[in-house]
């Protein structure tokens, strides 16, 4: 099936992209396989940005942060990653358990060459204790079948430069500090009952 529906061929059409259009489609689109390349790519980001959808098609976008790898290829065709501590909310994974169509944007803003890669696929929440164990402070795994494989054109992409990674991205044999927001007057009566901002003082 195509990746292009009747909204996306009117503007090829207006701006004279349908042929470029079927070109990349033809040459990218065509078998969604997580390469070598592709995989050491993702591996190495430290970020990413999540597209999700609920059953009505209302959209949530979110970034998703932590240590490097932390998103990982189990095979050609499967990403995992963790679901850490936020807040409580579960907008993304609520949406992909009732839609499970998702899309990932990868982007490395720091390297010589700065270059993104979007991942769509099929996700769905796994509780393997193997590998919520891998990542400390996860709650569970999310599972991602690629269905569509394909880099971007890196033009418009800015240059960055890393500055620190966040401290509380949870790491083994560490306790991430608490974040503030949870000893507000607003949260802090509730809270999820093992939270450790209940039992810590300000």
């Amino acid at each position: 099936m195509s990746a292009y529906h009747e909204g996306s061929r009117r503007l090829q059409e207006r701006f004279d992209t349908r042929r470029l259009a079927e070109r990349l489609e033809e040459r990218f689109l065509t078998d969604p396989v997580l390469g070598p390349s592709e995989r050491e790519f993702i591996e190495r980001q430290d970020m990413f940005f999540l597209a999700t959808a609920d059953a009505h098609g209302r959209p949530q976008c979110s970034y998703k942060g932590g240590a490097p790898g932390f998103v990982r290829a189990l095979d050609e065709r499967t990403l995992v990653f963790p679901n850490y501590d936020g807040n409580g909310m579960f907008l993304s994974t609520g949406n992909l358990s009732v839609n499970p169509h998702v899309g990932l944007l990868f982007i490395d803003f720091v390297s010589p060459r700065p270059s993104r890669l979007r991942v769509n696929g099929i996700a769905r929440l796994d509780d393997d204790e193997a590998l919520v164990a891998s990542y400390p402070g996860a709650h569970f795994v999310v599972r991602v079948r690629a269905t569509e494989v394909f880099p971007n054109c890196p033009r418009y992409i800015h240059r960055m430069a890393l500055l620190e990674r966040s401290r509380f991205v949870p790491e083994r044999d560490h306790e991430a500090p608490i974040p503030e927001w949870k000893r507000s007057d607003w949260a802090c009566d509730v809270l999820p009952a093992n939270d450790p901002a209940r039992t810590t003082q300000r």
